[in-house]
């Protein structure tokens, strides 16, 4: 029921998030009817399908091929989705500040229609005065007002045109009928069909000029708005992506344990977590990570859970260049969650028979410390879930320890068993950020070394990356943790 409940809300939150960018990028910037806004609708439904089809197919077992075809296209659109929706949000502080000042520069108010322009007095002849609109050498070019009203077309009555009309024996006409009636009857002269005709032409040049700018200003707007936040979302995407493929690189961190001899001085272990082999990172990404680590001349390879996404018999290919990770002491893996999700029992069969050594709720001795390693916590559900007592109950605790742990949730049961150091991975460091900030609420750590009492724990951001093969503010690592003996 919770699970439901859960669903129902992240597909209203999808439709919502859709729905806002296809009115901003679609609605607001293209014309009823139009292709691209035919285009824009289309994408709004099938894109979001895509991406349903790309989380889900693995899990209601699709074949592999579908699982390649949906997952290009809907977890990149997950991603893309993200950041675009941000891009568009800081879009909508800017929005109001364009349009000002868009208004301002025009001379009209934001959001205001038409123009009304009150009808002021103008002044006629020498000798002459009123309220009529007066001949072009009254009011000089670009200054003459406009009529907000049909029925103001005609030029209203001046004392000029008055006295012209007593003095041929005629009253004004007292309506636009009357005009049209003696126009027909005495033609006016040239100059005076030009000045009756002059103020009609202009109020229609003006009031074209007056409407428009309201709707092109938005329209304006909507697209500078939109572009600059299309470019933003996916050239933001465009880097992450580039910084996953580009594969990951190396760091180096020292860490000094208080019970390490001499002799384990220096020791060094390639940590790597999260490479998730998959639709889209296949055996190109597995050979690229085996080739930094083995570049490193690690003593020990600590390959630290979720290692694929989906099963042996999809992806047992893609894993075959971990059989040619090369360390002194060997290398070791323990089961993330994901391994639960796609057969851990196989993939640990697997990975033993490319030449790594499992540990399950198991521990061995190295030069100079115990190295353990327990079971993720989702195999919980399988009744093989992390085994503390089993790994590290019957050691001595005179020796320094170091423990293998997918989740760094399991940190307590590691201070409370004695370790010494606990690697661990599964945090991605957030992998798209802001998702750092709702990793932090799951998580002690999220990324980087922090002490638990007398317990270490280091925490790596992963080789790979899960869902979106995009990592922003969150670069993908293998880390070199050399340990240091106080005793040196």
């Amino acid at each position: 029921m919770v699970f439901a409940l859960v669903g129902l809300v992240v597909l209203a939150l999808l439709g919502a998030v859709h729905r806002y960018l296809w009115r901003r990028f679609v609605g607001d910037t293209t014309a009823p009817g139009s292709p691209l806004r035919r285009a824009g609708t289309v994408a709004a439904f099938v894109l979001p399908l895509l991406s349903i089809g790309a989380m889900t197919s693995g899990r209601v077992g699709a074949p592999f091929w579908l699982q390649q075809v949906l997952a290009w296209p809907g977890f990149m659109w997950l991603a893309c989705l993200l950041y675009l929706t941000l891009a568009l949000l800081v879009g909508e502080v800017v929005r109001p500040v364009l349009l000002r000042v868009l208004a301002r520069r025009d001379g009209t108010t934001p959001g205001a229609g038409a123009r009304t322009v009150p009808e002021p007095a103008t002044a006629g002849p020498a000798g002459e005065s009123g309220t009529g609109t007066g001949t072009p050498a009254d009011v000089p070019d670009g200054t003459r007002p406009t009529r907000p009203r049909t029925e103001e077309l005609v030029p209203s009555h001046s004392a000029g045109a008055s006295a012209r009309s007593e003095a041929a024996g005629r009253t004004a006409p007292e309506s636009v009928t009357e005009l049209a009636t003696q126009s027909v009857a005495e033609p006016a002269t040239e100059p005076e069909r030009e000045r009756e005709t002059e103020p009609a032409a202009r109020l229609l040049a003006t009031s074209a000029t007056t409407l428009a700018p309201g709707p092109s200003r938005r329209l304006f707007v909507s697209r500078v708005v939109g572009g600059a936040a299309a470019a933003a979302g996916l050239a933001t995407v465009g880097y992450g992506t580039y910084g996953v493929l580009r594969g990951p690189s190396v760091r180096r961190i020292t860490v000094p344990l208080a019970k390490l001899p001499r002799a384990a001085h220096g020791f060094r272990i390639a940590v790597v977590s999260d490479i998730h082999i998959g639709p889209i990172l296949g055996r190109a990404h597995t050979r690229r990570i085996v080739d930094t680590i083995n570049a490193t001349s690690p003593d020990l390879v600590a390959v630290v859970g979720d290692l694929v996404d989906g099963s042996v018999a999809d992806l047992g290919s893609a894993a075959e260049p971990l059989s040619a990770l090369r360390a002194r002491h060997g290398s070791f893996f323990v089961t993330g969650n994901h391994e639960y999700f796609s057969g851990a029992g196989q993939w640990v069969d697997h990975v033993r028979e490319l030449g790594l050594h499992p540990l399950e709720n198991a521990r061995v001795e190295i030069e100079g410390f115990d190295l353990a390693g327990v079971n993720d916590i989702a195999g919980e559900t399988e009744g093989q879930g992390p085994d503390f007592g089993r790994a590290l109950g019957d050691r001595d605790r005179g020796r320094a320890a170091v423990l293998l742990a997918h989740q760094p949730v399991v940190i307590h049961d590691a201070v409370e068993h004695g370790v010494d150091l606990q690697l661990s991975g599964h945090t991605h460091g957030g992998q798209l950020w802001p998702g750092n900030l709702l990793a932090e609420l799951a998580n002690p750590t999220v990324a980087g070394l922090e002490r638990y009492g007398d317990t270490q724990l280091f925490v790596s951001r992963g080789a790979g990356a899960w869902g979106p093969p995009v990592r922003v503010g969150a670069p993908s690592d293998i880390t070199v943790v050399e340990l240091a003996s106080r005793q040196a």
